[in-house]
């Protein structure tokens, strides 16, 4: 059996444990296993990211200038795209299939363990994202990385991923979203969030409204805010990216530029510099400007106001809160120059679906409206029927992925309008999946 296939067996395994969408309030059950394990998570330096938007390209950028400065890195984000492997990186790239499998095989007598002590308790068994964490944190340990750039799964408080001890805890901009879970209020979120805040963490935060600013303050004296702290500023579009200056805690940095697209985009990187002087140096050693420009110029968002042509212009986007799309609306008014944009659209049911349609209607007249493949997917003619509500016009629905982007690039191609995939990462990671197919038969035809 080959590695690729042994994980497959291992990830049906993990998948069929409880969603990782469904939180569960607790934290021992993680913590017990991580115990049994030795505590791997204490091995190394934490730089824990939690948020409602940005976190993906905060820790992204996190880990990338780290790398430029010699250090061995770590990074567990959620989502994945197209590859589970993509969750866990180590020097940037993906782990690779037989790390995976080495590390469930020689941990699963003890998630097995867990799994009996907490059933005979009266409990639930380890869920999906608390058994997916633990294994991670021993994945890194035994790598060895020097530094682990941690990012929530959900909320904060009772995220599987706070079993950690954060060195340096960063805060994207918090808004709402997974309210059922998390707070009605941005205010409750951030109480929520504010949860991987420990005695010894150094605390940085983006651009926050009036009251989650109060939350994080009462529960870190000396939180490093943007804006106040430290500034970013003279953003520009420049050419597929961004060029903006930085004033950090530390230092500052001129006219940087990075190839990713969006001026919220020069946000997340100021708190990435400011998070990565914290951690270095607590806020008083700045980065070299070659050491940061090298970084910078190398770092990387898939999923994130992505272009994967240019002819048609197709830019794929993961929006899929009503912040998110009004930073995509934002974007495509900064960054690009079409005349035209065509949408293909598709979000999971359990969104804020009146409240980001309404934004995604100030960015599009037309859509085609698809389904991700997801049992969390809306059915494609429920969200048909919400964008006329909101004034949308529908060219198609279509219940497959494949079909509703090779409609949606023809006709992209045909009335020369840009094409914007958004509303979901699942959607995203569709479209991925079908370009990197079509790319592959294309080679098997040369």
């Amino acid at each position: 059996m080959t590695a690729r296939n042994e994980l497959e067996e291992i990830l049906a395994e993990l998948y069929a444990r409880q969603p990782e969408q469904h939180i569960r309030p607790r934290l021992e059950p993680t913590a017990r296993l991580v115990g049994l394990m030795g505590d791997p998570q204490n091995n190394y330096g934490i730089i824990h990211i939690t948020g409602t938007n940005g976190k993906t390209s905060t820790s992204r950028i996190i880990e990338r200038i780290l790398r430029e400065h010699g250090l061995r890195t770590g990074r567990l984000t959620s989502p994945h795209l197209v590859n589970f492997n993509e969750r866990i990186a180590l020097d940037g790239d993906p782990v690779s299939d037989e790390m995976l499998v080495d590390t469930y095989r020689d941990n699963k007598p003890l998630l097995d363990l867990v799994d009996q002590q907490l059933i005979a308790e009266g409990h639930q068994p380890l869920t999906f994202f608390e058994a997916f964490t633990a294994l991670a944190f021993q994945l890194f340990s035994d790598a060895p990385v020097d530094v682990l750039v941690l990012e929530v799964g959900m909320g904060g408080e009772w995220d599987a991923t706070n079993v950690a001890d954060a060195d340096v805890a960063v805060f994207t901009a918090i808004d709402l979203d997974h309210q059922k879970s998390l707070g009605n209020t941005v205010e409750e979120i951030a109480n929520t969030k504010s949860g991987i805040i420990k005695d010894k963490s150094l605390v940085v935060s983006s651009p926050q409204f009036p009251g989650v600013i109060e939350v994080l303050q009462s529960r870190a004296a000396d939180l490093k805010l943007s804006g106040r702290d430290f500034q970013y500023g003279d953003v520009m579009a420049d050419g597929f990216g961004t060029r903006f200056s930085v004033r950090g805690l530390a230092g500052d940095y001129p006219q940087v530029w990075m190839p990713i697209i969006g001026f919220h985009q020069a946000q997340n990187a100021a708190t990435a510099i400011a998070a990565v002087e914290l951690f270095l140096g607590e806020g008083s050693r700045p980065i070299a400007d070659e050491v940061l420009r090298a970084a910078l110029a190398d770092a990387v968002s898939p999923g994130r106001l992505q272009v994967v042509s240019k002819q048609p212009l197709v830019v794929l986007d993961g929006a899929h809160n009503p912040a998110g799309m009004a930073s995509l609306t934002a974007a495509l008014s900064d960054s690009f120059n079409s005349p035209r944009t065509l949408g293909l659209v598709a979000m999971l049911a359990d969104k804020d679906l009146s409240g980001t349609i309404a934004e995604l209607a100030r960015t599009f007249d037309q859509v085609i409206v698809t389904q991700p493949a997801s049992p969390r997917g809306l059915p494609a003619a429920e969200l048909a029927q919400i964008c006329e509500e909101y004034g949308i016009e529908v060219l198609a629905v279509e219940p497959t992925v494949s079909a509703a982007y090779k409609l949606a690039n023809r006709l992209a191609l045909e009335e020369q309008a840009a094409l914007i995939v958004t509303g979901s990462l699942y959607l995203i990671g569709d479209v991925l999946k079908y370009i990197q197919d079509q790319r592959l038969d294309e080679e098997d035809e040369e």
